[in-house]
């Protein structure tokens, strides 16, 4: 089985910087949330909360797929 290594090493990347990424937003979510009505803010924590689940089960596919070479 063949593994690429631009991807593994994207991967390893991502997966340094998504803890960073989701904290930033999660603060400037945080930070923004009371000024917005309450529609934006549904669909903000919703687009929040779908793009974090997204994200992290495509690192962790991606690192048992191809990290560990399954």
């Amino acid at each position: 089985v063949l593994s690429s290594l631009p991807l593994q090493m994207m991967l390893y990347f991502n997966v340094c910087y998504f803890p960073v990424w989701c904290l930033a937003e999660g603060i400037m979510l945080h930070l923004k949330y009371h000024l917005l009505p309450w529609h934006y803010q549904f669909l903000l924590v919703t687009a929040f909360l779908i793009l974090s689940l997204a994200e992290g089960s495509r690192l962790y596919l991606g690192y048992l797929g191809n990290l560990q070479e399954k």
